[in-house]
Order: structure tokens, then sequence, then C-alpha cells
């Protein structure tokens, strides 16, 4: 990754495509770590996180990690879970795509930055990667190839000004298991993955 030391830097995090990205590369993200990692690179101006939850249940193993990052320097974005039954089979499905709000707040803070670092491998981000760039911002994509299957869409890496798999900034940004933090456990990220699709 290429930055300046005056580089004004916002991280992007789509949270259910990071856990399951990192799930894939058996990575545990320490989100100490990962600041940490961004405030020696330039300045940071804001790390925002993006997640759905699910506001009905009496208790969301999210709820914990939710709680840890807005009070340690993150940007939280989230909205509820949605509910729909699948016309025809009856298949109670989820819904908690988070790309309308990244997309939003991408554009709007993009006059205020050099550098945006988006933890995604979504090809949907392919265009906003592009518009931002003509706006004069580098973009860094930060995903995986090394899963299977690969988080990264193709298109999205190719647009990227710089693509790095999660797996070369494991032992930056990954907590070791002597960590005393608590370990957050994203129990319903795999069905707000599937809400993603």
């Amino acid at each position: 990754m290429t930055f300046y030391p005056t580089d004004r830097i916002a991280l992007f995090i789509d949270g259910s495509n990071l856990y399951a990205a990192a799930k894939g590369l058996n990575i545990d993200i320490d989100y100490k770590k990962l600041l940490d990692e961004f405030r020696k690179r330039g300045v940071l101006i804001r790390a925002y996180y993006y997640t759905a939850m699910v506001e009905d249940q009496e208790y969301s193993p999210l709820r914990p990690l939710v709680d840890w990052l807005d009070y340690n320097g993150f940007t939280m974005v989230t909205k509820p879970v949605k509910r729909y039954t699948e016309a025809g089979t009856g298949i109670v499905r989820t819904k908690g795509n988070m790309d309308i709000e990244i997309a939003v707040d991408m554009m709007e803070l993009s006059a205020s930055v050099d550098h945006i670092v988006l933890f995604s491998g979504d090809g949907d981000f392919r265009k906003l990667v592009e518009a931002v760039q003509r706006k004069g911002v580098r973009v860094t994509v930060i995903s995986t190839l090394k899963s299977q299957p690969p988080m990264i869409s193709d298109d999205l890496r190719r647009q990227a000004d710089t693509f790095v798999d999660l797996q070369d900034l494991a032992s930056a940004i990954g907590r070791s298991h002597r960590n005393p933090l608590p370990r957050f456990i994203q129990g319903d990220a795999d069905q707000d993955r599937d809400a993603d699709a």
C-alpha cells in the first residue's frame, strides 16, 4: 500500500463482507490494531463500520462488537435486518445490504480525503470506486483471493488503485491468541452475508 504521511485517509468497512473474508482465512480481526495500523500511514479522518442488525432478538451476538467499535474510534452505521418470505417457495429470507449507505458516505467524504480504504470485495462497488477516483481520490481495496471461494470481485480488484489481500495484513491487524482483549464473534454474520447477496 502506498500512503504518504500527509494523506487524509478514510476507512469504509463492509462488516459482513470483512467478516466472511476473515473467516475464510481463519483470521480474527483486532479492530484496535486495525485503527493503529492506518493511523501510522497518514491522517485518519474517519473509520466507518457498516452492519445490519436483527432488532427483535433479545440478545444479538453483534451488539458487543458494535458497542466496542462505537466507543473506540469507529463511526458505526447500522440498520435493521429486514425479513421477507420468498414468493412461491415460502422460504423466509433476511436482507441487510449496506451498499447504499457506504456509497453515499463515500461520495460525501471524497472531497475531504486523499485516500480511501475499502474493506470489501463486493463487485457492486466498482462504479463507486471509479466515481471517487475521478474526484482525485486514491482507493485501496482490501479483501482476499486466498479464501475458497475468493471474496474479491475481479472487476473491483482491477478498478482499485491498489488491491491488498487481507492475508497479507494478518500479522498487522490480526488478534494474537495471547491478546487479553475480548474476542468478538459475529454469530449472525453468515446470515447477514447471505442477506447481502
